[in-house]
């Protein structure tokens, strides 16, 4: 794409497709977009990029024709606008193809994959990163992060160095790529967290996902260096045709990176970190969770095999300021907290409910829960489920997002879970919708309680409605429940 084009984007709204579109605007396309809703955070980021976001899809939307189209993975055939493309033969393409096409050329790719973490070391690498290249400009990092990394209030940078750190996701590219979109991207160097059974509506079963892991590492040169998780017998599997040098990260003695001495106190996280059973160095890192220690651990071992100097990763860690709907603290109402985080799957939840039991101690947990992500939505995982929530010590579950999309055979019981915690003695209940739990809960709340609200979408606008109903009973002299 030499010359300025218009481009379309498809399902604009999805977190990748949001920073491949202000990727595009950055190299001086005019961008244009639609979804069928929009919600934050990328809708507050497309707008603040001035990128127009149309609502729903038409025809309309693509008049006149584009120069391109760019087909979000969400898309599928019978959408208005797809179908208008290809009856028009407008040229269009996927977002992972466009960047490999477009943005790694010439760079050097780094790679973050895992079912789990992705999003959060992303945005540790790309921080350490950018505070290396204060000293060292030719570390400077372009990046792409399937999330807002506060610490850059964006989710994407275009840089002249030659870094390149991208989220790979392990999910579908597109109608017609049917074959992960980091398989576009050939790592130079490669993170595995961990690999585990997900997405369960494009992979069959849990040898599927080993199989695209397997692949993805099978793209990296002799050359390359793949940093990754001591704690997972998937991940070892994956790994066991790699060519290039592999480094193992986390708590295990036989560990190249290994993480020791590790405390908590309130968000603060400290470690020590041996590399090849020798001291390397001492770490804090303001954000709560083991999980993220792990995360974190990952980005600083694959940094330092990079060249980046160690006092850089320290000083970038001690600063780094997480990710939006990763913890994150929507608002704080009489000593009330509310907790969005995107938690998508059982270990996800039973990892952020950890670390606000570990941040929290004493503090009464409630896990708010959207079966919303296709792998919730089933019931392959009914019974993980229920043990993570049980960390909670209240638990509230919406209705399932779309259960009509979903087989009744294949299909989550939230009925079932409640039981399931009940008979653990675990309060829980159900209800269909925001409104309803709003309703039911607003009232039981109490100054000290923490709140985690768990969904990867919009959930029926819960982040606003709660807080709302909070200050309107706080205004109203009502006190919470002592």
């Amino acid at each position: 794409m030499p010359d300025r084009k218009h481009i379309h984007l498809i399902g604009i709204c999805g977190t990748a497709m949001a920073s491949i579109a202000g990727l595009l605007q950055l190299k001086g396309h005019r961008v244009t977009g639609s979804d069928q809703a929009a919600y934050p955070p990328m809708s507050d980021l497309l707008a603040s990029l001035q990128i127009p976001v149309s609502e729903p899809f038409s025809e309309a939307n693509l008049q006149p024709h584009p120069d391109l189209v760019i087909v979000g993975n969400a898309i599928s055939r019978g959408n208005i606008e797809l179908e208008y493309v290809l009856d028009q033969r407008i040229p269009f393409t996927s977002m992972a193809a466009v960047i490999h096409d477009e943005f790694l050329r010439g760079r050097e790719s780094l790679v973050v994959s895992g079912t789990h973490g992705k999003t959060t070391t992303t945005s540790m690498l790309a921080w350490i990163y950018a505070v290396a290249a204060r000293r060292h400009a030719e570390l400077t990092p372009s990046f792409l992060i399937g999330g807002i990394a506060e610490n850059f209030a964006t989710s994407f940078q275009l840089q002249d160095g030659k870094p390149f750190i991208l989220e790979g996701d392990e999910y579908d590219t597109a109608f017609f790529d049917k074959g992960p979109k980091f398989m576009h991207y050939f790592p130079d160097a490669l993170i595995l967290t961990h690999v585990e059974f997900d997405h369960a509506d494009i992979y069959k079963d849990l040898d599927a996902v080993k199989t695209a892991f397997k692949r993805l590492v099978n793209l990296v040169p002799r050359r390359g260096r793949i940093v990754a998780f001591d704690g997972a017998p998937n991940v070892t599997e994956c790994l066991s045709r790699a060519f290039c040098n592999v480094e193992r990260y986390g708590f295990e003695p036989t560990s190249m990176w290994q993480v020791t001495g590790l405390t908590h106190n309130g968000n603060q996280s400290r470690w020590k970190m041996l590399r090849s059973g020798e001291p390397w160095a001492e770490f804090s890192l303001p954000v709560a969770g083991a999980h993220n220690v792990l995360n974190a651990t990952a980005a600083a071992a694959l940094a330092a095999g990079q060249g980046v100097p160690l006092e850089s990763i320290v000083e970038a860690l001690a600063t780094f300021r997480s990710v939006k709907r990763r913890l994150e603290v929507k608002a704080v109402i009489d000593g009330i907290t509310i907790i969005d985080d995107f938690a998508h799957h059982p270990t996800a939840i039973r990892e952020t409910l950890r670390a606000l039991r570990e941040a929290n101690p004493g503090a009464r947990l409630w896990a708010v829960l959207e079966p919303r992500s296709n792998t919730l939505r089933r019931n392959v995982f009914e019974h993980e489920l229920i043990d993570s929530l049980a960390i909670a010590d209240e638990v509230v579950l919406a209705g399932i997002f779309k259960s009509e999309n979903i087989p009744e055979a294949e299909r989550l019981h939230p009925e079932a879970v409640v039981r399931g915690l009940n008979a653990r003695s675990i309060p829980a209940e159900l209800h269909q919708n925001a409104n309803e739990i709003v309703a039911s809960i607003a009232p039981r709340l109490r100054s000290g309680d923490i709140v985690a609200i768990l969904s990867n979408g919009g959930f029926d606008g819960i982040y606003e409605k709660l807080p709302q109903r909070l200050r309107a009973q706080a205004a109203a002299g009502i006190e919470t429940q002592a």
